[in-house]
């Protein structure tokens, strides 16, 4: 079912130069065990149909990162109060710091020009994931910008004034495009974004949409930015949608393309598919729709980065070990590999 990637790259001096980066980080949600999932994902074997059917050299340092020196003295990261916002946020200094030092793990493997893969840990830590990505393409690439794809059933564009319950992993695309910014009663919370991390909310491109908070709403609308929910999937067939994706950021058949950074939130999968994730939400993608993304976007010769995030293999039936979660860490491996170029014929 599988071969190596025979598609050309476009951005990258190589197709086979893979960086990974594993990030056991759950700070950016109340829900313990998503810290657990690189972990998972690894000893499912993904790492050796990475290297052995996929073909890829693999530079990893072997480590699944929990971050323990960034993060404060137990008791000390308190919900930070913000005016005029509904609800304190929770672990910023935390996240803060964490996503610092992912952008910069992150971007060793870019300026390097190796295909960059990420795997969390909660959505969070796309604010580290897609800083170090975006920088490494402006330098590598004449201050070019890159798309960013986000695949989620949450729009994760809460500001820290907008958003109910105050958790960052709803807030990351908010702090990439500047909407969010550090805030000022703690400049120092995400202070470490400059304009050479951010990606333009005109080159950012949604699927699978279906849980989106009123305030997100009217971000979304008051920033132009394309949205494909599932509504949109259903009327049009995943097909068209992904034509129509790659043509909103210029990369369609025919077009000049750009550098596509690719982050996968596992609940944009149905539930069916994949339970073992914080927020699923009913109605979802197939695994089949969610495979067919990743191989378009392979397909394209345009990617440059991906995260996967939100498996918890804590969250379905008896833990770890139940079939939910088995099910879900097998779904997950099944996006990346499709991502780097998994066929099925």
């Amino acid at each position: 079912m599988t071969a190596p990637p025979t598609i050309a790259t476009k951005f990258l001096p190589a197709k086979d130069q893979l960086g990974l980066v594993a990030v056991g980080f759950s700070g950016g949600q109340c829900k313990p065990g998503v810290d657990a999932a690189p972990t998972a994902l690894i000893e499912s074997g993904l790492l050796t149909d990475i290297q052995e059917t996929l073909e890829y050299t693999l530079y990893h340092d072997g480590i699944v990162h929990g971050y323990a020196k960034h993060l404060p003295a137990p008791g000390t990261d308190l919900p930070l109060h913000i005016a005029g916002a509904k609800a304190p946020m929770i672990n910023p200094i935390g996240v803060s710091n964490v996503t610092h030092a992912l952008c910069d793990q992150v971007y060793k493997h870019a300026s390097k020009g190796r295909l960059v893969l990420t795997l969390g840990g909660d959505h969070s830590i796309a604010i580290g994931s897609v800083a170090g990505t975006a920088k490494a393409i402006r330098e590598r690439h004449n201050n070019s910008e890159m798309a960013l794809i986000w695949v989620d059933a949450h729009a994760d564009i809460n500001t820290p004034e907008s958003s109910s319950s105050g958790n960052i992993h709803g807030m990351p695309v908010a702090f990439l495009t500047g909407i969010a910014s550090a805030p000022k009663e703690n400049p120092d919370i995400f202070g470490w974004l400059k304009d050479e991390h951010r990606v333009n909310p005109s080159k950012i491109v949604y699927i699978g949409l279906r849980d989106v908070d009123i305030p997100e709403k009217k971000i979304l609308k008051d920033h132009g930015i394309r949205t494909f929910s599932m509504h949109d999937i259903d009327r049009y067939g995943i097909g068209k949608v992904m034509d129509m994706v790659l043509d909103h950021i210029n990369c369609g058949p025919g077009q000049e393309g750009m550098p596509i950074h690719l982050s996968f939130d596992v609940d944009a999968l149905d539930p069916y598919v994949a339970p073992s994730t914080g927020t699923p939400v009913r109605g979802g993608l197939t695994l089949r729709e969610g495979d067919f993304i990743c191989e378009v976007i392979h397909e394209t010769g345009y990617l440059v980065a991906m995260d996967l995030v939100e498996v918890n293999p804590s969250l379905s039936g008896d833990g770890p070990e139940s079939l939910g979660a088995k099910e879900t860490i097998r779904a997950g491996c099944s996006l990346v590999r499709c991502a780097l170029g998994e066929c099925l014929l």
